[in-house]
């Protein structure tokens, strides 16, 4: 068996290769981990999990063997979300986090995010130590330790919580409530049957504002949908908003860590407007400053945004752990994705979908108008911005670095009939183009897959990098 964490945890197929025979292996590596960085003292575990098929038991059995090297467990009662687990690390002074979970995929997936005492996702270096000490304890044939639940309940080692609310009191800290509050919004809350279900209608069940939740109950099979929220899987969503439920949809994917929106008109909102829209409310209405995070497949109306404020910007890789090591180790206001995970100042360097929520339904209130109006200010302000993402496979499976080089390479003079000024390879390869639009491709490092982005001023210019994308695909 080969077990390898990627840039948040591992995750698999169930009864395929995530099974619970490998998950206890893989949990004992982790308590190793754990042991071998903490050796003074007595480290202590926060261990979640999402609504997943059997992520319960997964979660217990996680936490047994935590409990049999001795290290202190803190084991959520229900499903929870990611980031109010990832909270509650910090919160308690935890050594590290356990969320079983894989996010957004497709529901015959399981897996296992391991989160830092900083609350954000476990660095590639623990990661490596993770699967030095699974090698090792395989060639050696040591199986995992294990202890009784109930012996381990008994003698304090497992300690069953609620971390809902201390996460919902910092958010609070964060957002401005009263302002929500005061919009008296409408608003219709899509889990998406993830673990973010019931969080919305808890955190405003006080306020003026009226709460109306789709997709909340338990359904480990997620209707049949990826858990993701994007355009394709939030019809339901739309539905609601044109059917009268509300005037506003916030979705958040299976285990609340990405944020999506369907605006008063049923139309969807993406994570790179949502990102926008609230950045521009922080620096110009809260009037915050610090340097701003985006990853390279993220819109570039931020940067326009931070350039008329003076501030800092920096492009990272996909993928939300590059920017939480900016979130740590500097004075970031905020940073995101084109997935739609996000964090400001002040929060976990993690992303959080309900938080986002809390912040634009705070902007849409703030500014007493409906979120297409808002949508279309900001383009106006800081736009216009189309964008579009495709994933094509290829014909056979080519190296990352043998496909950037090509690409590199063999970088057009123009697309389009636009020019292309500039070329990096932070992440794939991204072609800057003259009037302010790029084009993404982005080789996966696992599957024979081309994930291109593409975003314009223009339109047509989106369909016309996207096409130039397909036919690098092609060749």
């Amino acid at each position: 068996m080969t077990i390898r964490f990627g840039t948040d945890g591992w995750r698999a197929v169930i009864s395929d290769t995530f099974t619970f025979n490998n998950l206890r292996l893989v949990a004992q590596a982790i308590a190793d981990m754990i042991l071998e960085v903490h050796r003074d003292g007595k480290p202590e575990m926060v261990i979640g999990y999402d609504t997943r098929f059997l992520s319960d038991r997964y979660a217990t059995e996680v936490a047994r063997v935590m409990a049999a090297n001795g290290i202190i467990t803190w084991l959520t009662r229900a499903d929870t979300a990611t980031p109010a687990i990832s909270y509650s690390v910090v919160h308690k002074n935890a050594a590290a986090g356990i969320v079983i979970t894989a996010s957004h995929n497709a529901p015959r997936y399981n897996g296992i995010k391991l989160k830092s005492a900083h609350g954000g996702s476990a660095s590639p270096e623990q990661g490596r130590m993770v699967e030095s000490f699974l090698e090792r304890n395989q060639a050696s044939m040591r199986g995992p330790n294990l202890i009784g639940l109930d012996a381990a309940v008994d003698q304090e080692l497992i300690r069953k919580f609620d971390p809902a609310w201390a996460y919902y009191e910092h958010l609070a800290t964060l957002v401005d409530l009263d302002a929500v509050s005061n919009g008296e919004l409408r608003i219709v809350a899509d889990p998406m049957y993830g673990s973010g279900r019931g969080a919305f209608k808890e955190i405003l069940s006080r306020s003026r504002c009226h709460v109306h939740e789709i997709r909340g109950e338990m359904n480990p099979g997620f209707g049949g949908i990826h858990p993701e929220p994007v355009a394709h899987y939030l019809e339901a969503l739309s539905a609601a908003i044109q059917n009268g439920l509300g005037s506003v949809g916030i979705a958040t994917d299976g285990d609340a860590d990405r944020v999506g929106a369907v605006d008063n008109k049923g139309q969807y909102v993406d994570p790179h407007r949502i990102f926008a829209l609230v950045l521009r409310y922080l620096l110009e209405k809260r009037g915050w400053s610090g340097a701003v995070v985006r990853s390279v497949s993220t819109t570039r109306m931020v940067d326009r945004l931070a350039a008329r404020h003076d501030l800092p910007l920096h492009e990272t890789p996909v993928g939300f752990n590059h920017i939480a090591e900016y979130m740590i180790n500097g004075d970031v206001l905020m940073g995101g994705e084109e997935s739609g995970g996000m964090s400001i100042q002040g929060h976990i360097p993690e992303g959080d979908g309900i938080l986002m929520g809390l912040l634009l339904l705070e902007v849409m209130a703030a500014a007493g108008v409906p979120l297409s109006e808002l949508v279309e200010d900001l383009l106006q302000d800081v736009g216009p911005a189309h964008y579009a993402r495709t994933d094509l496979r290829l014909a056979r499976p080519v190296a990352k670095a043998v496909m950037v080089r090509r690409l590199t390479e063999s970088a057009p003079s123009a697309i389009g009939g636009v020019s292309v000024k500039e070329v990096l390879t932070v992440d794939g390869v991204k072609y800057l183009l003259e009037d302010e639009g790029w084009l993404l491709i982005r080789p996966s490092g696992t599957e024979p897959v081309l994930r291109v982005y593409a975003e314009s001023p223009e339109p047509k210019m989106v369909e016309e990098m996207l096409a130039y994308g397909e036919s690098v695909a092609r060749d």
